[in-house]
């Protein structure tokens, strides 16, 4: 027989006389009938509801009628089993229980034990936890701390005392109790009572789930706890009033809520604003994109018609791309400009010139979208924060400097600079405030930043070598750093075998890409030696140091300002390099008041003067020791016309300078904020985050004519090569380029960076044309048609062949339209 454990500490016999006191009964005992339950300091805490909580006051609910004590035992109540965990509340009712009834009759004291609101029998010991006890000590284990556990899961239960060795059954050999732990728990989940005891916490939970007796006869009517209890088919009845379950989304759904997410991602969000203001800041650009072409129609008909070129050889004969229908009849004639050649897949679109004229401007937008989102994407790398990574993105695409490069399309296409940079620095863990961070490699993006980097590279080398030199630079330099911490600092980081391969692989890349595209170069060197720019060539083109102060005439808030400033300029195009007072005072604050740390604004800093040094080409002490250097030793420097476009550099890194400064002033504001109650920012101070973006957004504003390209003529659609269009002359030839576009006949007539002796001296000898001197010549040349626009001769020397004598000349004359068609 087990005895129970009395709050003084003394033993009785489990089948003794209970004390009536409340000062003296027995742990576990329930309070009489009219007084409150004694209940531990957990239980204040319980809520409402809960198998373990309890009442203010036990004469809220009645006791158990006699009536039903009879009907469950069928005699008179005893005390033999006081503690029955299976007590029917007097409100739901109970059946009874043929398997045990004998010993489930109640005691008249055990009927006025209270009730919880509920209406399930809570019995309860001094520490509040459920006490359940049998007075003939045959089903209850009582560990000293006076915790007890109760198990009922199918109607039979085991017993266990704190070593788990002792195990009591009452008559019926039935129920047991098992006490593992040293806190009691009570859950009701299905509306049948079970007690079960983790460790250190207490719980009740019906694992039976019908409500049923032992015998399986008995059904419990009512709810222990309050929840639903199970129907006859084992469902909750209760259920369909729970939270229904979520519903797993089909493949359509998933795809839906994916696509969702990258809508709202950072990067699309900054890709569609980028785009937006390039749309806005290029108008009228799309307004007649089939007519009309930004700045002039020279320079952007010579690129309109290299996309087409480029586009038309990969589809029809690939190896004939470096010998184009232009410069007849020349060889490599594709390699004498920069070529746009990373843009021939757009030239597999369409043909003709208005196709053409339509992919030059749809381009011209998205290279300066795709320069805004680079710069943004590079100084959100580095560790600067949204509104100062749009400053430096904006500045970036949009300075005043490059608006007068509106018609080099070749240097307005430099956003793959700044994506590759973000790319690299992201694939290998680094920014600039926040240093190398081993987990956050991935070579995949090292793989792409190189691939971006060819990509741009291949647009051309006038802005492409100088990245490349500095991309080599920066890899060296790193090495170098890394190795002598590793040697002398004892620094050891990893880098990973795999990172190093990709940028093995990548870099291979690149340097493939670039000496395949040199190639071509230096034969056009080779092949034509005066083509090759001279020290005295790069001192023309020199802007002096009063250019990084005057806007070209294209800016709408500086252009009628700088007007005096551009004429004391040799050739202004070229030397009017603002790239912002906003971005210079920006910049300026950012030395002072920046995110980055003195060393990195210092450095920065160093890299803008360097880059303005270099942009003076000559102009900077003769460039002794600054341009003449790169221009003598440095392999393809020498092919760089324009020095000043190096101004592209120092505009990247007044921009990352000014973010700082920016995204330091929108820290600042937040932490404003976080003071405030409630803790967000103020209108004004909204507004003042996006102050310096609209200043430099302003300032970017441009005035950039679009004229209308001069029509095809009819006959280029229907004359074939080899064929000479008079007059000739750079400026002539470009759009006659741009009309060849829709049979690529061969043509005489070409514009690009440099002269073709053999075409100057067509344009000499064809001043007299028609005559037998220049009719001879063509011939040997394999000139088969001229074409003469009558609309362009008026005062040149071709006025006259439209009424000249072909007597004994052995050609032909006709009329078609404005043209005059010879046949030779």
């Amino acid at each position: 027989m087990t005895t129970d454990q009395s709050p003084s500490g003394s033993a009785s016999p489990s089948g003794s006389q209970r004390p009536t006191s409340p000062d003296n009964r027995a742990a576990g005992d329930p309070a009489p009938v009219g007084r409150q339950a004694d209940s531990g300091p957990e239980v204040e805490d319980r809520a409402p509801g809960s198998a373990t909580a309890t009442v203010d006051k036990a004469d809220e609910v009645g006791p158990i009628p006699k009536e039903a004590a009879a009907d469950r035992g069928g005699g008179e109540p005893s005390d033999k089993d006081g503690n029955d965990r299976q007590a029917k509340e007097h409100t739901g009712g109970a059946d009874s229980q043929t398997g045990d009834a004998d010993n489930k009759t109640k005691n008249p004291a055990d009927d006025s034990k209270p009730k919880d609101q509920t209406g399930a029998s809570k019995p309860k010991d001094q520490t509040g936890a459920s006490k359940p006890k049998d007075q003939t000590g045959a089903s209850t284990a009582k560990d000293q701390t006076g915790a007890s556990t109760a198990k009922d899961q199918t109607g039979a239960s085991t017993a266990k005392d704190q070593t788990g060795a002792s195990t009591a059954k009452d008559q019926t050999g039935d129920r047991t109790t098992k006490n593992a732990a040293s806190d009691s728990t009570a859950k009701d989940q299905t509306g049948d009572r079970t007690t079960k005891e983790p460790a250190g916490d207490s719980n009740a939970k019906n694992s039976a789930g019908e409500g049923k007796d032992p015998a399986g006869d008995g059904k419990d009517s009512g709810s222990s706890d309050g929840k639903g209890r199970a129907d006859g088919d084992g469902k909750d009845r209760w259920a369909a009033f729970g939270p229904a379950p979520e519903p797993v989304p089909r493949w359509y759904g998933r795809l839906a809520r994916r696509s969702g997410r990258l809508l709202i991602h950072e990067w699309t969000l900054a890709a569609l604003g980028s785009l937006a203001l390039a749309v806005l800041m290029t108008w009228p650009t799309l307004r007649y994109p089939r007519h009309t072409l930004p700045q002039d129609y020279w320079d952007p008909s010579l690129q309109a018609w290299q996309m087409a070129w480029s586009g038309h050889s990969l589809r029809t004969d690939p190896a004939q791309l470096w010998h184009a229908n232009v410069f007849f009849p020349e060889r490599w004639s594709f390699a004498f400009s920069d070529t746009l050649l990373g843009y021939a897949p757009a030239g597999l679109i369409g043909s003709g010139p208005e196709d053409a004229i339509l992919r030059y401007n749809i381009m011209f937008v998205l290279a300066h979208a795709l320069a805004t989102f680079g710069a943004y994407v590079l100084a959100r790398q580095l560790g600067a924060s949204r509104i100062g990574s749009a400053v430096a993105g904006v500045s970036y695409a949009y300075a005043p400097w490059l608006l007068a490069q509106a018609g080099h399309l070749h240097v307005i296409s430099n956003g793959g600079i700044p994506l590759a940079l973000a790319m690299l620095a992201r694939g290998h863990g680094w920014s600039l405030r926040h240093g190398y961070r081993p987990d956050r490699r991935h070579e995949g993006w090292v793989y792409t930043g190189w691939l971006v980097a060819a990509w741009q590279l291949s647009l051309g080398f006038g802005i492409g070598l100088p990245f490349a030199y500095v991309l080599a630079g920066t890899v060296l330099v790193a090495a170098l750093i890394w190795f002598a911490k590793r040697i002398f600092w004892r620094v050891r980081r990893p880098f990973g075998q795999r990172l190093f391969v990709a940028n093995l692989i990548g870099g291979l890349i690149f340097a493939g890409v670039g000496v395949l595209l040199a190639i071509p170069y230096f034969t056009v060197a080779q092949l034509h030696p005066h083509a090759e720019r001279t020290i005295g060539d790069i001192a023309v083109f020199s802007p002096p140091a009063s250019g990084f102060v005057t806007a070209p005439g294209e800016s709408r808030v500086w252009g009628e300002l700088h007007e005096g400033a551009r004429a004391i300029l040799p050739w202004h195009p070229e030397m009017t390099l603002l790239p912002g007072f906003a971005l210079y005072a920006l910049a300026a604050g950012g030395l002072f008041f920046s995110i980055w740390t003195v060393r990195q604004r210092l450095f920065l800093l160093a890299g803008v003067l360097v880059a303005m040094t270099l942009s003076m080409g000559t102009r900077f002490f003769g460039g002794d020791f600054t341009y003449v250097p790169l221009f003598e030793y440095l392999p393809g420097w020498n092919g760089i016309r324009t020095p000043g476009r190096l101004m592209l550099w120092t505009t990247l890194l007044l921009g990352l300078l000014a973010a700082g400064a920016v995204s330091a002033f929108a820290e600042r504001v937040r932490e404003i904020s976080a003071e405030r109650i409630p803790s967000w920012p103020s209108p004004w101070l909204r507004l003042a985050t996006l102050v310096p973006l609209l200043l430099v957004i302003a300032e970017g504003t441009n005035t950039t004519p679009h004229p209308t390209v001069p029509k095809q003529p009819a006959a280029m659609q229907t004359v074939g090569g080899p064929l000479l269009v008079l007059p000739s002359g750079q400026n002539h030839d470009q759009p006659v380029m741009l009309w060849s576009t829709t049979r690529f006949q061969d043509i005489v007539n070409g514009g690009s960076g440099f002269t073709p002796r053999q075409l100057d001296d067509v344009r000499q000898v064809t001043m007299t044309f028609p005559d037998q001197t220049s009719v001879d010549y063509l011939r040997t040349l394999g000139v088969r048609n001229v074409l003469v626009l009558r609309d362009q001769i008026v005062g040149t020397p071709w006025e006259v062949s439209v009424h000249a004598p072909l007597d004994g000349l052995g050609i032909t004359r006709e009329e078609m339209g404005s043209v005059l068609l010879f046949r030779l």
